[in-house]
């Protein structure tokens, strides 16, 4: 895609699922990827794949929770590679399930903190130093949760309703400085935490992608298809958009 090669792309979450695909994605299109998650380990293993495919990549712990985290991983990226022009706040949890009433406050604090405060945590840190290269982009992700309710995980449909509306918010900010802001919405991904809820049960998956036109899941390289894209120059006159990547779920 136009406008990739050369750059430098930070991924959080990059341990695995759409994180990992992303930072795949970003590598084979020529970019330079920072690949952070809480399990360095994880981490490390992305970036090996990236460079397998022919990009450059180096690994970072970061908890998206913590600001002097945050703070430190984006100065590391800098630091490594001479600056930053594409970030995918990625880093996400589901939480536990539940009634609004049954809900505790730990938990609704946990999923709040990694996936609501993470990505405000991160574009705090990522906008001066993207400004810095005179402009690029961020890519948020959100959800189809983002854009709809359901009943049963209170705290990660709110956190995702937040993801988009900061999306918006900041894409307003800084779209004179040349930074695009975006988030994706995906539907439902054959990731770790969709493994999570199906627990393997065909029946299970079958019940969760029912809701989808498409009635599958998407690859997690479809999602990072569409993140690489509005880093790209082909995406040039598209902020504060929460795109849907869901298999028409919301089509309907």
């Amino acid at each position: 895609m136009n406008g990739i090669s050369g750059k430098v792309a930070l991924v959080t979450g990059a341990g695995s699922g759409i994180g990992r695909a992303t930072a795949v994605a970003f590598g084979e299109a020529g970019a330079t990827v920072a690949a952070a998650d809480v399990d360095e380990a994880a981490a490390t293993e992305t970036a090996r794949l990236v460079e397998e495919a022919g990009g450059e990549a180096a690994a970072f712990h970061v908890d998206v929770s913590d600001e002097d985290s945050v703070a430190a991983l984006v100065e590391s990226v800098v630091d490594r590679f001479g600056g930053l022009d594409f970030a995918h706040n990625n880093a996400g949890i589901e939480g536990e399930g539940g009634p609004v009433a049954e809900q505790t406050l730990e938990n609704w604090d946990r999923v709040i903190d990694v996936n609501l405060r993470g990505v405000f945590l991160g574009m705090k840190h990522e906008i001066p130093r993207i400004r810095e290269r005179g402009g690029g982009a961020i890519v948020n992700t959100a959800s189809v949760a983002g854009l709809v309710g359901a009943a049963g995980l209170s705290p990660y449909y709110a956190s995702k309703h937040g993801v988009v509306g900061l999306t918006k918010s900041a894409a307003a900010e800084v779209a004179e400085d040349g930074i695009r802001v975006n988030a994706v919405c995906p539907g439902v991904v054959d990731t770790p935490m969709v493994g999570r809820f199906t627990e393997g049960n065909e029946e299970a998956m079958t019940a969760l992608v029912e809701p989808q036109a498409m009635k599958r899941p998407a690859d997690p390289a479809e999602i990072a298809a569409a993140v690489v894209w509005l880093c790209a120059d082909d995406s040039s006159f598209v902020t504060g958009v929460p795109l849907p990547v869901d298999g028409g779920y919301v089509a309907q």
